[in-house]
């Protein structure tokens, strides 16, 4: 039997936005979170357009006659059509000029999984107890701590946190890469925008894990945030990987579901 993605997930405007900006993507062999920015609705656009853009990309992901290789070619260039569809709209519509979007998208393919990353949402991988995170904060605070110049606690609340080296937001010029592990049954993957990771540390997202399960995993990571403070949309998704076939249904999430 393959192995597939068992997903629970939640997107939450927070306590302080007006609007949410973020979107995501579950289905039972690829799974998204896009985090949009930009002014007059924009950040919910760009992110809506990473999201859909990977929607439609599933159903020949998961075509048995495509070869691995295929398969990994096909998921790189789908920065590239995110990236020409949010110039398209920016053109089309000019206040929505400048808008872009954070993507971190996980594909499972055979016994690996494949992670396309760009921005500051997360991956995590959870197994034997312990929480690992995979993708790398494309961001200049991560750049300061890789210098030793800054530690994490004083990133925590550095004003400038949240400024990205790399971001999807047309003619965006970015080359990414994509990073492939092994996966086996009873993995767990952690997706999600910074408005969890921002607020709460590895630590105490790791403590949630170990005393929590399913959708009352999710809920308990939301009413965390919330509880300190909850200062940007949060979305979540928690996917076990399992054996089956299951259903090949995708759903969004967030803005792109509005």
């Amino acid at each position: 039997m393959s192995l597939v993605f068992r997903s629970v997930s939640l997107s939450d405007i927070g306590l302080v936005r007006n609007g949410n900006e973020d979107s995501g993507l579950v289905s039972p062999m690829l799974i998204a979170v896009a985090d949009g920015m930009g002014g007059h609705a924009a950040g919910e656009i760009a992110s809506k357009i990473a999201v859909t853009t990977l929607k439609k990309l599933a159903p020949i992901l998961e075509d048995s006659e495509i070869d691995q290789d295929s398969r990994q070619d096909i998921l790189l260039s789908v920065s590239h059509e995110i990236d020409d569809a949010i110039l398209h709209e920016g053109n089309q519509t000019p206040e929505y000029a400048g808008m872009g979007t954070t993507l971190t998208a996980l594909h499972i393919n055979d016994k690996s999984v494949e992670l396309l990353h760009i921005g500051d949402s997360r991956c995590y991988h959870f197994a034997d107890g312990e929480l690992k995170q995979l993708s790398y904060d494309h961001t200049v605070m991560q750049e300061l701590l890789d210098q030793g110049r800054l530690t994490p606690e004083e990133v925590r609340s550095h004003p400038q946190r949240s400024i990205l080296t790399q971001v999807l937001m047309g003619d965006s010029g970015i080359d990414p890469v994509l990073m492939v592990y092994p996966v086996k049954k009873g993995d767990f993957f952690l997706l999600c925008s910074d408005g969890l990771s921002s607020v709460l540390s590895d630590e105490e997202i790791e403590k949630i894990i170990k005393t929590n399960q399913g959708s009352a995993l999710v809920d308990a990571l939301l009413s965390a945030t919330k509880a300190a403070g909850a200062p940007d949309n949060v979305t979540i998704i928690w996917a076990e990987v399992v054996e089956g076939t299951e259903d090949s249904v995708s759903y969004l999430l967030g803005a792109a579901n509005e």
